[in-house]
């Protein structure tokens, strides 16, 4: 009996899917037929060339007082319609948000009318007329022309923001952002923190420039590349995973604070911090060490905030930060400890370091030397406890082969990660000109990829040739521009913030 019923079940919701299916194959013909009826009386909308808008929804309703009963024109998508005999209402979205029109027969004529009442939810519009409030108190607009700019022949969800399904929101981002303003939102304030950005960088001197995406070597960072054929010169290329080597040449060049913002590829996997491209900021400035980076990211995250926010002070999934307070600045070996209760200024031996791992449960693997299970100590226990903006410095040398070492102390180097809400958002250093030591430090990295790491770099020569001509002592930076886009709009994932995120393809 049970059984029986299941299967009456199964067969009630396929029949409601074949209505369904059946239900939108015909409102999609009456779009299409309408289109035909449009063309055919010499009203095809698709010839329009131009409509010109003078004001935007948000900008009216911002200035109602300045523009009330004065002549605009907006345009955008009809969200929805009321037809009320003579008179009726749609609502109207832009860039801005989203504005109220009155359509009234005899304020645009019968045989306007009836082509309005003919227009479906979806259609983008063009509106001319005088602002007002009305009863109720809502701005809108007295039309006095509707014009159909452009016919959509599909049908927009009702809920699309209920949607259970987000695969389809990532997959369909021009339908998410129909549909959902904060989506929208999100998307122009990561606009407005790029342009931020490069107007402070700007104003220190800098120079924003251009580098290959397409490169023979793909090195400046620990990660597996993508690789390619390129057919016209017969040779294997792969996409970059760093912006670091080319802009490091710039310098050498005499270029003495440069920057790039662009996409970067890393052949990995997918979660809600990590898309295979993604877009990275690097900068290097001449006659600096990682202390001016440190002071140029304190400065730069707080005038970001202020200018897109209008505040220092940022929430992220109810966690409030302060980035108007001196951030803290902590070394790599005094946070492992703080946190995990090891000290490895006390360890002096890879056998001791392997026997803290092996105590305190961290996997670790054969090639693994003292400071690469310091950063997994670091990893381990310390990561998830830096919410509040934190510089870690001081990285072990075997984890950092492009970076100074400090003077006191060959082991470690002058590098910090800079730490938000548990998340690394940006990678500095003093950078490396030494080019016999940087020799020495590829040739460590090649042992490693031998034994099987294929995060490992290679020795770049036509680097390794310009840093023979001499680099001036350098600072330099990564910024992970998506994560800090995150924190700045509240976006619980990466691929909230870009707008087509990488997917897995199906077939149409």
């Amino acid at each position: 009996m049970a059984e029986q019923q299941n299967q009456q079940a199964q067969q009630n919701q396929q029949n409601r899917k074949t209505e369904q299916t059946v239900d939108t194959k015909q409102l999609l013909k009456v779009r299409r037929d309408k289109l035909k009826e449009l063309q055919e009386s010499g009203n095809d909308p698709f010839l329009i060339r131009k409509y010109d808008v003078t004001h935007h929804s948000l900008e009216i309703k911002d200035h109602f007082d300045q523009l009330e009963q004065k002549t605009v024109s907006v345009a955008g998508r009809m969200m929805s319609k009321r037809v009320m005999g003579k008179a009726s209402f749609c609502n109207v979205q832009d860039l801005q948000g989203s504005i109220q029109i009155y359509v009234a027969r005899d304020s645009i004529g019968e045989d306007a009318y009836k082509a309005f009442k003919k227009m479906d939810i979806g259609d983008l519009v063009g509106i001319e007329g005088f602002v007002f409030k009305t009863k109720t108190g809502e701005i809108s607009i007295h039309a006095s022309k509707v014009v159909l700019l452009s016919k959509s022949l599909q049908i927009l969800p009702e809920k699309y923001h209920g949607l259970t399904n987000t695969d389809m929101r990532y997959r369909q981002r021009y339908v998410d952002l129909i549909m959902n303003q904060e989506v929208k939102d999100t998307f122009v304030k990561r606009s407005k923190i790029i342009s931020a950005i490069r107007r402070y960088l700007d104003g220190q001197g800098f120079l924003e420039v251009e580098t290959p995406m397409l490169v023979a070597n793909a090195g400046g960072a620990a990660a597996r590349p993508f690789s390619t054929h390129y057919n016209a010169l017969n040779e294997d290329v792969k996409l970059r995973i760093s912006l670091e080597l080319y802009l490091k040449r710039l310098i050498v060049g005499g270029m003495e604070r440069v920057y790039e913002i662009g996409r970067v590829f890393r052949n990995e996997g997918l979660d809600t911090r990590h898309n295979p491209e993604f877009t990275l900021m690097e900068l290097y400035q001449a006659y600096t060490d990682y202390h001016g980076m440190m002071d140029l990211t304190e400065n730069l995250y707080r005038h970001v905030a202020q200018e897109v926010l209008g505040t220092t002070t940022i929430t992220y999934n109810g966690i409030e930060m302060d980035l108007g307070k001196p951030f803290e600045r902590i070394t790599m070996v005094d946070a492992v400890k703080k946190y995990a209760g090891v000290d490895f200024n006390e360890i002096h031996t890879i056998e001791e370091a392997q026997a803290a791992a092996a105590e305190h449960h961290v996997a670790f693997e054969k090639h693994h030397k003292k400071g690469d299970i310091l950063n997994l100590f670091f990893e381990e226990f310390v990561e998830e406890h830096l919410i509040q903006p934190t510089f870690v410095m001081d990285h072990p040398i075997e984890i950092s082969p492009l970076t100074k070492k400090k003077p006191e102390n060959p082991d470690y180097v002058e590098r910090f990660e800079f730490f938000m809400n548990g998340w690394e958002m940006a990678n500095a250093y003093s950078e490396l000109n030494d080019p016999i030591d940087q020799r020495e430090r590829f040739k460590a990295q090649e042992e490693l990829l031998a034994l099987g790491n294929e995060e490992a770099n290679t020795t770049d020569e036509d680097f390794m040739y310009a840093l023979e001509l001499g680099m001036p002592p350098t600072g330099g930076i990564g910024f992970g521009i998506d994560r800090m886009v995150m924190l700045l709009t509240d976006s619980p994932a990466i691929r909230d913030v870009l707008l087509f995120p990488t997917m897995r393809h199906i077939e149409q």
